[in-house]
């Protein structure tokens, strides 16, 4: 049985992964919980589960839920210092990183450093500090699996194929509820009009960057650390049904893919369990009932958020950290309606421009950047505003 940590039990994620160790109690253990905010959801998880430990952001909330639960339930911690001793419980063996945004860093590491297996849901640990976790992931002999959609494609298509054989990655991208609007359209959209996202069900945040195409800058700059290939030879179709989730072509010309339905539940189980798979109870795919998949070129005008991260890496140190910065500060001010849908990547373009990069040797280095990052882009809001 495989000992299991989740850090971001409550998001989109962190529920699948629940429903897949419900599904399989015989061969996943729920060790430690962490959320944010919603308590009354988190509270049904641990007396359905049971974990030993858990954690909350804030205190005032751990203290609602030590009195919730009695004296029956498990150790409530909370904060930083709470995520990490989740992150790193001695009877877990790996711990699933669904926390949303730059959050997710020090826990992860923490897990790392711990010496437990990862199964990475949350992109910024590896944009914003890329080439310190994957020193640390080879240091201490842990393994990286990846659960976004996307990653876990070409995760799959590499399996039993020599690294030096690959051409390139090809990343697919739903282009959003947005793909067919003019940039004229873009004009006006709003909140509502965002978050419609035609495939998948995610985290308002999320569905955001996947309307801006950030989502998958922020995947370009995953790849690149995760699969150690450099930026010009990771490329991004869009490909608006969403089923074929990625592509790696080889130097003989042939091109594996692995192709699905849009659910995150496959590529989860696929970390949690790997090398085996899991039944899951999840429809087919039918090729004959979609009768076409398409695939084009993304409109870097349309979309600039997917330039600035190509931008971002090849600037590399500190920059990634404040392209994340800049844009988590920007997408919570555009779900707040105080920005436009196009100010977005213009927020985040002036804080790359504005930022003085730095060498990256230390975590404290990227918390610094992300620091800069964020106060650098309120400022840039206010005096838009």
């Amino acid at each position: 049985m495989k000992k299991i940590g989740i850090l971001g039990s409550t998001g989109s994620i962190g529920v699948s992964t629940l429903d897949i160790c419900a599904a399989y109690p015989d061969r996943f253990q729920v060790v430690t919980l962490t959320a944010g905010n919603n308590l009354a959801l988190l509270e049904e998880q641990i007396r359905r589960f049971r974990p030993r430990q858990v954690a909350v952001i804030a205190e005032e909330s751990a203290e609602q839920l030590r009195k919730r639960l009695g004296f029956d339930g498990p150790e409530v911690l909370s904060g930083v210092e709470g995520l990490i001793a989740c992150a790193c419980h001695s009877e877990q063996e790996m711990v699933v990183s669904a926390i949303v945004g730059a959050a997710g860093l020090v826990p992860t590491m923490a897990a790392i450093e711990a010496g437990k297996d990862i199964a990475l849901a949350n992109k910024e640990t590896l944009v914003t500090a890329g080439p310190l976790v994957m020193d640390a992931i080879v240091r201490h002999g842990v393994r990286l699996f990846p659960v976004d959609s996307e990653h876990s494609a070409i995760f799959q298509s590499l399996e039993g194929h020599r690294k030096d054989e690959v051409r390139r990655l090809i990343l697919t991208a739903s282009g959003g509820p947005f793909h067919k609007k003019s940039l004229a359209d873009l004009q006006t959209v709003t909140r509502e009009d965002a978050l419609a996202h035609p495939n998948w069900s995610m985290g308002r945040k999320i569905t955001i960057d996947s309307a801006t195409m950030m989502n998958k800058g922020l995947e370009v700059i995953e790849a690149r650390w995760l699969f150690d290939v450099p930026a010009e030879r990771i490329a991004v179709h869009i490909h608006p049904q969403s089923i074929v989730h990625s592509l790696v072509e080889y130097i003989d010309g042939a091109v594996i893919a692995q192709l699905g339905i849009p659910d995150m539940k496959t590529p989860i189980a696929y970390a949690l369990s790997y090398p085996r798979r899991l039944a899951l109870t999840l429809p087919p795919l039918d090729l004959c009932a979609l009768r076409c998949l398409t695939f084009e070129e993304p409109d870097l005008e349309k979309f600039p958020c997917l330039a600035l991260s190509y931008q971002a890496l090849e600037m590399g140190d500190t920059a990634p950290a404040v392209l994340n910065a800049a844009n988590e500060v920007a997408v919570d001010a555009f779900l707040r309606e105080e920005i436009a849908f196009l100010d977005i990547p213009i927020i985040i373009r002036a804080a790359l421009e504005n930022h003085q990069i730095s060498a990256l040797t230390r975590i404290d280095e990227v918390l610094k950047a992300d620091l800069w990052g964020r106060q650098e882009a309120r400022r840039l809001i206010q005096v838009r505003g």
